[in-house]
Order: C-alpha cells, then structure tokens, then sequence
C-alpha cells in the first residue's frame, strides 16, 4: 500500500472478467500494479457446447475484488475505472433483470459463455448468406460471435426472446452496471455483432439471417450509442455502484474492451528502446500482441484496412484509436493444455511429485522434460509425436467449426516420460498453430518482425521459448505479468483525462520485462514440424472425405 508520502500518486483501476475468475487491479500511472485480487466464478455446461453463467453471480465478484484492491487508499487518488471481459452475451428483461438462456428457465443463468458453440448450425446458416459484413469478419463469422448466439435463442428460447429488453456483450453490461448508461463500446460491436466504424448497423444483414425485429426501435435491444474504447461514459460512477464497488462516486468509468483487446492494450505500445529488437524505430504495425489464456488471440495493427481469410478483422479503432486491427485466434490453449495434461493416466503421479518438489505441476513437467532430454535440445523431443491442436475446432486461419484434435505417434508407454513429451507436443502445436496464423497475416501484407505475449501461458518458459523458435520471431514479455489488467487501468486512465490518448497512456503505463530471442540453430527442424503440422489438416480432410462418402 503506498505511504503517507506519495498522496500525489494517482491511481487507476481495472477490473478483468475471465472465463472462470474476476480480477482487479489497482494500478498507477506508469503501469506497475499496486495491489491485485481474484475471485472465482461459476460455469454451469448443462450439455456439450453449452457453456452459461450468471451476470449477477459476476458482478457480485468484481465488487469483491475491487473492494479488496482499493482498501486503505486515499479515496481522492483513484481516478478512473476501466472494465474488460470476455464477448460473452448478457440477455436481461426490459426492467433489466436476468433473463434465461437455457430450456430450463433458470433466469439466473443469463449469460451464454463466449466459447459456447451451441449455434453451429445458425452460423452455418449465416455464412451461407454471403453478405458484406462477413468480409470484416475473415470472409466466415464464427459461432463465438453474437449474431448466431441471438439466432439460436429466437428459434429456441420463443419465450425468452419476447421478453427481451437488451443484449449485451459482457464488458458493456459492466459500463452499464457502473454508470447506469447503455452505451456500448465500439470494441465490442465492431469485433463481435458486425457494426462499422463507418456505416454502423446493417439492415440488410439482420433482415437476411432472420433477425429483422432487431431493427426496430433504431437497434435499441442491442445498442444505438456507441463509444470509443477509452472514453469517458456518462457522468462517471453511480453512487449504488460506487457503494458496491467501494469506490468515490462519479469518478470516470471508460467505454470498455474484450478482455483479449485489453491485453494487446496493455503489451503492444510498450517502449522497445534499448532492447536489441527489430521493431525498434518501426511503427507499431510491425508488432503482434499475443493473449494467451484459456484460448489464444493474435492482434495486429495495420494502418490501412487488410482483408485476411481466416483472420477477423480489419476493424478500425477497435483497439488502438485510429488504426485497423485483424485478431487471429486459437479457440483452445490453456485449455487444451490442461485437458492433455489432466487426462492422461499419469496425472496422479506428476500431482504427487510436484506437490512433493513444492512446484507446479508445468513447472514439474519442465523440469522433468530437461531430465530426459539427454544431449538433444527440448523441442528434438518431439521427432516422432505430432499434434493437430483443434480440439473445439479451428477459429484462425481456416475457420472449420468441425476441426478435430489429431495426435500421431503414440506408444503403449503409460508413464511420465510420455505425460511429458505429449505435453511438450501439445504446447508445440499451438505455436504451430501460431505461426500459421502469422503467415496467413503477412501473406495479407501485415509486415511482423516481433511478439508481445500476456496472460497465464506467458508465464510458462517453455510455452514462451517454442513460440520464439517455431515463429522464428522474438518475444517480448511486459514487466506487469498482468497486462490485461494494466490494459483495463489504461481505459480508466484516459476516460479521467489524465492522459491526452490511448497512445499516451500506452507508452507510459506498458513496460517491458524480458526479451525471449528465437534459437535460430533450431529453424530446419521446426520449418519440418511444421510441413507435418500441415500435413495433418489435409489428413484429417481427406479422411473425412471418405467417410462422408457413405
């Protein structure tokens, strides 16, 4: 907590919503984070691809936090409060109560979860339309956006959809929580519900899918006010929101981002001098913010708009304010990750022996890995084990909602050893994974020298080295291992007015901690690697084709 004699510090908070926890920060103006807390929130998964949560059970959590984070501080330094979370849907009633997105009525579960892929065949149905709008979204919406979400709940949830007075993506409903406006951020709509910077909301699009009473009352139900990521929104913190939060009444709460977005927020404007790197004195296009979590995103700048098959995007002014951004993306990683891990018949025995050794379970398998390794390099490991890592399917660069995992060159072995190497593969995949999407990117024209990584999998050293040697670019890791966060604190940070830009804010709240170099030596056999990596999608087409033959 700071002394009585930094009373001139200002600081900022932001609050970060994702997948399974709440967390917030309080954060001062040259981004180093002063104190930190995080609450667990529920899931419920009532049948395969269905993921729900409660947004009152989600709000109760960023009370919790932000309360715990502000404790003992001078009420008069917090200036600003920013959200993010992720582009889950919010369904509530025209009195703004929760509403059910589930069969059986449960209107506490309210919100549909942005990795929940119950509308496969309304998404299916939407591309068939060819319309426009798809152009902006890599040629193919993904069933993770909001248009086939809203679909299935017309043509599944009649009762419901009466009902309905607002749907929100969940880091607007937080601004709305906050403020009591409903204004939406152009973050959200651009990336997540087909809006443009330039002509707004589309008739033809929600009149073609079948969508057409949106349309009415001037696109009120899902949003007729939008903001700038950033900006300030109304008249600042409610005062029952500011008692709930543990906050100063009025101080300005920003226009939000998606929780991926706050992350590239908070990594890719850092300040690279004197650090050896290639995008030192090039502009900020050359760089790619890497968020890796429970899924992955990619997002790159560009300052004209570059259309990229596969790739979201080009959004202008999503991100950074005055730029176009493409956001590439891995709809499992972390999660894949643990589900390889955590399900192998080994698990038991790395469990004990990492609780014994007082190391985590990946820091266990790390170390494990260099044991075996003998005179090869880690990643040589992995010569004869191959992994195909679309297990919930492939969001970038070939957007197939029906991808499977693949797995080639597994023994009868049972044990550590082989709990390891499967784990070393998996990890290796999802940088394959990456570099496919880096090179749909630059095949585009984005020009990429560089990596920005955050999030949980960037703390790990060996996931951050494999993206280093397969992408065969530097990566760069920012001082605050919480850049999502220090990415929300920026938007409360401009919406107080403290700082005259995003830009600003970035440079000076975004600081690098290590460099990870690319261990060239390593090129021919990752360049091999990932001949097979192709070669597996193909395998799994043309299987599928047979069979499809029936």
């Amino acid at each position: 907590m700071p002394s009585e004699k930094q009373t001139a510090v200002k600081y900022y908070v932001g609050v970060d919503v994702g997948s399974a926890s709440v967390r917030a920060a309080l954060v001062d103006g040259f981004g180093t984070v002063v104190a930190h807390a995080e609450q667990p929130i529920q899931v419920w998964e009532p049948q395969p691809d269905h993921y729900e949560q409660s947004s009152a059970d989600i709000w109760a959590a960023c009370c919790s936090v932000t309360k715990e984070v502000v404790r003992g501080v001078d009420a008069s330094q917090i200036r600003g409060l920013g959200f993010d979370a992720t582009c889950s849907l919010v369904v509530v009633d025209k009195q703004f109560q929760p509403l059910a997105v589930n069969s059986e009525g449960q209107n506490h579960r309210n919100v549909i979860m942005w990795m929940d892929h119950r509308a496969a065949s309304q998404v299916k149905h939407i591309n068939a339309t060819q319309h426009r709008v798809l152009s902006y979204v890599g040629g193919a919406m993904s069933v993770e956006m909001q248009p086939p979400k809203l679909l299935w709940m017309k043509e599944n949830l009649p009762e419901s959809w009466e009902k309905v007075g607002y749907f929100f993506d969940l880091p607007d409903f937080l601004s709305w929580k906050a403020t009591g406006v409903t204004a939406r951020s152009l973050c959200t709509v651009v990336c997540k519900w087909t809006y443009t910077s330039d002509r707004g909301w589309d008739d033809t699009f929600w009149k073609m899918i079948g969508l057409e009473d949106l349309v009415k009352d001037k696109y009120e139900k899902i949003g007729n006010h939008v903001l700038s990521p950033g900006e300030a929104v109304g008249k600042g913190l409610t005062a029952g929101a500011a008692e709930d939060l543990g906050l100063p009444e009025g101080i300005a709460v920003a226009a939000s981002l998606i929780d991926a977005h706050a992350g590239g927020l908070g990594v890719i404007g850092a300040d690279v001098k004197g650090h050896n790197l290639p995008c030192e004195n090039q502009p900020i296009t050359s760089r790619v913010a890497m968020i890796c979590g429970t899924s992955s995103c990619h997002m790159g700048v560009s300052e004209t708009p570059i259309f990229v098959p596969g790739v979201w995007g080009p959004y202008f002014s999503a991100m950074v304010p005055g730029l176009w951004l493409n956001e590439g993306g891995q709809s499992a990683t972390g999660k894949l990750i643990d589900h390889v891990v955590r399900g192998h018949v080994a698990f038991p025995e790395l469990e004990a022996k990492a609780e014994a050794s007082a190391h985590s379970i990946y820091t266990y398998l790390n170390s494990h890995l260099d044991l075996i390794k003998k005179s090869l390099p880690v990643g040589f490991l992995t010569v004869d084990l191959h992994v195909w890592p679309d297990f919930h399917g492939n969001r970038s660069p070939l957007t197939d909602l029906t991808l499977k995992g693949m797995v080639v060159g597994l023994t009868l072995s049972r044990g550590l050893d082989e709990l390891a190497l499967i784990y070393l593969a998996t990890i290796q995949a999802i940088a394959l994974g990456t570099r496919h999407i880096l090179e749909a990117m630059q095949d585009a024209g984005h020009e990429i020298s560089t990596l920005f990584l955050c999030g949980g999998l960037s703390k790990n050293p060996l996931f951050v080295q494999m993206h280093a040697d397969i992408t065969g670019k530097p990566v760069v890791l920012s001082k605050e291992v919480e850049s999502v966060l220090v990415g929300a604190a920026i938007l409360g940070a401009c919406a107080s007015g403290d700082f005259a830009s995003i830009q600003e804010a970035m440079a000076k709240m975004g600081k690098i901690g290590k460099v990870v170099q690319p261990n060239h030596e390593h090129k021919r056999f990752y360049d091999k690697k990932y001949e097979v990596f192709l070669k597996l999608v193909e395998h799994q087409r043309e299987y599928r084709s047979i069979m499809n033959s029936l």
